[in-house]
């Protein structure tokens, strides 16, 4: 997969990453409570996506999407990856290279800072996956963004070595990111590709003092929580401002394509929103999957403009590697969103596209659940022990009165289903049923 003509020139790339931001925390997604003038602005400055979906309902497996192209199920990663055996569900098994190594085929510089969360060893270290620099966690959440340890364990790494800084790890990653901006400036004659990936405002939820009185004062009727949660995500939107006013400052801005997204939807119970979707983290309803998203290219990508294009994380890879003249010669599940950004294509807007998710705990023993959408209609799951669900989301897209799984649709709908599910699971002995022996 090339284009010449959308590759003519190759940007610098910044993806932004956040973890668990809900559909409706950012002001310009409706919620009230909230100030974000820094979001607000990327999102205006592009192309922001109503219908963009995490490709999980939880961190890990939507990571290992962005980094393949792949359904995670297909590249070892159904889960959550954790340092712990027992309570770990995946291993990160790239089925063909990464997004950074593809990328360094086309020249570019690859660098991530911040989380990283598929693997705590060699060789599931971002260095072993194709960047050449690396600042950041490579364990999940944070037990407490001052400490940045994890069950007592620090992750902090400087590419494979241990290191110790001081600082809120929101602060600390805004910091290392201008810096490797600052560095990359220099070397005009080469684009780069940064992954910033925080790990706010993953809970705890823990903003700066400071920060947490602001809203208090400003929002004296919000409750501890919401407003602890309102504080976090404004001085997360405050942290990235600096990013992005650094690309201005580096004259950086109109050379530089930057993607704006989450790895899955907000935790209600810790206060966050997903407003007006239903459902939150971990469910497979919209709040759990859909996700804030926006692409920004000074004179490339339309500014000011909402689309309604579906897209999933695994859609990064290809759309990345168009742009910057990458062939991509095995397979993948993603699709090219590039010539809905640069063209104003209508984009796949009937594709199927699955969800699913492997987790311990009493709630869901090792087992998995999982949703589908084609088109319209959604037939989802939010435990392995409930029954599926169907939505028509062109009459219910706030998902109120989910149908029984009965009739025409829900049948097709399981029976594609069904034969994905065999091709997660095969293994190699497995001929595949439309295989001839």
């Amino acid at each position: 997969m090339a284009c010449s003509a959308l590759a003519a020139s190759k940007p610098n790339i910044i993806l932004i990453l956040v973890d668990d931001l809900g559909y409706g925390d950012l002001a310009c997604y409706g919620a009230k409570d909230m100030c974000t003038p820094n979001l607000d602005s990327l999102m205006k400055a592009g192309t922001r996506y109503d219908q963009f979906y995490a490709n999980c309902t939880v961190c890990t497996p939507t990571r290992a999407a962005l980094m393949t192209g792949r359904y995670p199920d297909l590249v070892g990663a159904p889960g959550v990856i954790r340092q712990y055996a027992s309570d770990n569900w995946g291993y990160f098994n790239p089925s063909g290279p990464t997004l950074p190594e593809l990328l360094k085929k086309g020249g570019y510089h690859t660098g991530l800072i911040g989380k990283w969360h598929l693997g705590y060893d060699s060789p599931n270290l971002p260095n072993d996956r194709g960047f050449d620099h690396f600042q950041g966690f490579l364990g999940g959440m944070m037990d407490d963004y001052y400490k940045h340890l994890r069950g007592g364990v620090n992750w902090m790494r400087h590419n494979k070595e241990t290191i110790n800084p001081e600082g809120h790890a929101t602060e600390i990653f805004t910091g290392w990111a201008v810096d490797y901006l600052k560095q990359r400036s220099k070397k005009a004659d080469q684009p780069f590709f940064l992954y910033l990936a925080y790990n706010a405002p993953h809970y705890p939820i823990q903003p700066p003092k400071e920060w947490r009185e602001k809203v208090q004062q400003r929002e004296p009727d919000l409750d501890k929580k919401r407003a602890g949660n309102v504080a976090f995500i404004e001085h997360l939107d405050h942290e990235i401002g600096k990013v992005i006013n650094s690309l201005k400052q580096l004259e950086l801005s109109k050379d530089t394509l930057v993607i704006f997204t989450s790895d899955n939807g907000g935790s209600v119970r810790h206060a966050q929103s997903n407003a007006p979707l239903r459902g939150g983290k971990q469910d497979h309803w919209e709040g759990g999957i859909r996700v804030p998203t926006c692409a920004v290219w000074p004179g490339k990508i339309p500014a000011g403009k909402r689309s309604d294009t579906l897209g999933m994380t695994m859609d990064f890879l290809p759309s990345l590697c168009e742009i910057a003249g990458v062939e991509v010669n095995h397979d993948i599940e993603g699709q090219s969103l590039a010539p809905v950004w640069l063209k104003g294509t209508s984009g796949n807007q009937d594709r199927t596209m699955i969800w699913g998710r492997r987790e311990g705990n009493p709630r869901y023993q090792g087992r998995a659940y999982y949703a589908i959408r084609k088109g319209q209609w959604k037939l989802l799951q939010n435990s392995p022990f409930e029954p599926m669900v169907l939505i028509d989301l062109k009459a219910d897209p706030y998902e109120k009165n989910p149908l029984p799984a009965e009739g025409k649709i829900a049948k097709q709908l399981t029976t594609a289903l069904m034969k994905n599910i065999q091709k997660f699971g095969r293994p190699p002995w497995v001929k595949a049923v439309d295989e001839k022996p």
